[in-house]
C-alpha cells in the first residue's frame, strides 16, 4: 500500500523526524512529498496525506485526464516538476474553484483527490486525503479591520478543516486570550464567551455584548467552578508539558464538550510532546497552513 505525506513547507525536517520516529521507509522524494510503501500513519506535520496512493502509466495528456477522471472528479495538482505537461492535464479535468472562504464558512464536503507527476509518464494519484483543502492550504477571506491580530485564521481555519464551530449561545472559554483574536472569532458566531487573562484584551473585544473578560491566569482556574462548555479553546504560550498538564486537567474534570488548542514548540520540535497529545482519547493532531512552528489539537464530542 503506497501512502504519501505532503510535508508543511519550511516543515520538511519536522515531518522526515516524524515519520522516521513512526518506522515509516521513505521511499522517493518528490518536492514536498514523502513517498512510503510503509504501514501508514498519521503525520501530524504534514499538511495532506494521501492514503491508499495509486501509481497510474499514462501515454499522453488525455490518457492522464481521463484516467483521474474515472477515479472521481475533484482533483488538486501537486507539481513540482512537469509543471507544464500537470497544467495541461488540469485544462482537461473539471474545474474546482478553491475559492477563499468567508468568515464562518467551513471546507466543501466533496471529496478531493490529489495527484501529481511522477514523470512524464507516471501519475500517482489518491482519491481519498487528511486534508479537504487543495494541498492542505486553506484560503480565508481576511477582516483586517475587526480582529485586533491574525492569530484569529488558525481557529478560523481549524473550524473550517473540522467543518465543526460554536453554535449561537453555546458557551465558550478562551484562555491566554489577549489581545483576543480568537474571542473576536468565537463571539462572531454567537457564543457566549469567557476570555480569561492576566493581559488586558483589545478594548473594541472586551466591550463585545457577549464577551466576559475575566483578569486571571489561565493555569490558576478551577474548571469546576466554570461549569460545562460547548468550547475550550486556548492559544496561549506555553511549553507543551505545562500545556499537557492543563490540558489533561481540564478533559480529566468531564466539563469540556469540545477542545481545540495550539501546541507550541520552542528550539526543536518535541516528537515525544506531540506524541502524548495525539495519544489522548480522541485526539487530533495537525499543522495548519496557519500555524508556524506548532500544532493545532482537536478533541471533539466529549460530552
Amino acid at each position: 500500500m503506497t501512502t504519501a505525506y505532503l510535508a508543511a513547507e519550511g516543515f520538511e525536517q519536522d515531518l522526515d523526524e516524524e515519520l522516521a520516529r513512526a518506522g515509516v521507509a521513505v521511499s522517493l522524494t518528490h518536492g514536498l512529498l514523502r513517498v512510503s510503501e510503509s504501514r501508514p500513519v498519521h503525520a501530524a506535520w504534514a499538511a495532506n496525506t494521501w492514503w491508499e496512493a495509486e501509481r497510474i502509466p499514462v501515454t499522453s495528456i488525455g490518457h492522464a485526464a481521463k484516467e483521474l477522471r474515472a477515479r472521481q472528479r475533484n482533483w488538486a495538482v501537486y507539481a513540482p516538476e512537469h509543471h507544464g505537461r500537470a497544467q495541461l492535464v488540469v485544462d482537461k479535468l473539471p474545474h474546482v474553484a478553491a475559492r477563499p472562504l468567508a468568515l464562518g464558512e467551513v471546507a466543501p464536503d466533496a471529496p478531493l483527490g490529489s495527484w501529481t507527476l511522477l514523470e512524464r509518464d507516471l501519475v500517482l494519484a489518491a482519491t481519498d486525503c487528511s486534508s479537504p483543502f487543495p494541498n492542505g492550504v486553506a484560503g480565508f477571506v481576511e477582516d483586517r479591520e475587526g480582529p485586533p491580530s491574525r492569530a484569529y485564521l488558525k481557529l478560523w481555519e481549524t473550524f473550517a478543516r473540522l467543518r465543526r464551530q460554536p453554535a449561537p449561545g453555546q458557551r465558550c472559554l478562551d484562555l491566554g486570550a489577549a489581545p483576543g483574536g480568537w474571542t473576536w472569532l468565537l463571539a462572531r458566531t454567537g457564543a457566549e464567551v469567557i476570555a480569561i487573562d492576566r493581559a488586558p484584551l483589545d478594548p473594541a473585544i472586551e466591550r463585545l455584548p457577549n464577551v466576559q473578560v475575566q483578569r486571571a491566569s489561565a493555569f490558576g482556574i478551577d474548571p469546576v467552578e466554570v461549569g460545562t462548555l460547548d468550547w475550550w479553546c486556548s492559544d496561549i504560550i506555553a511549553y507543551p508539558d505545562r500545556l499537557y498538564e492543563l490540558v489533561s486537567r481540564w478533559l480529566d474534570a468531564g466539563t469540556v464538550r469540545n477542545l481545540v488548542c495550539t501546541i507550541k514548540f520552542q528550539g526543536p520540535t518535541d516528537h515525544d510532546a506531540a506524541a502524548r497529545f495525539a495519544a489522548l482519547p480522541g485526539a487530533q493532531v495537525f499543522h495548519l497552513s496557519q500555524n508556524k512552528h506548532e500544532l493545532t489539537l482537536a478533541v471533539l464530542d466529549l460530552a
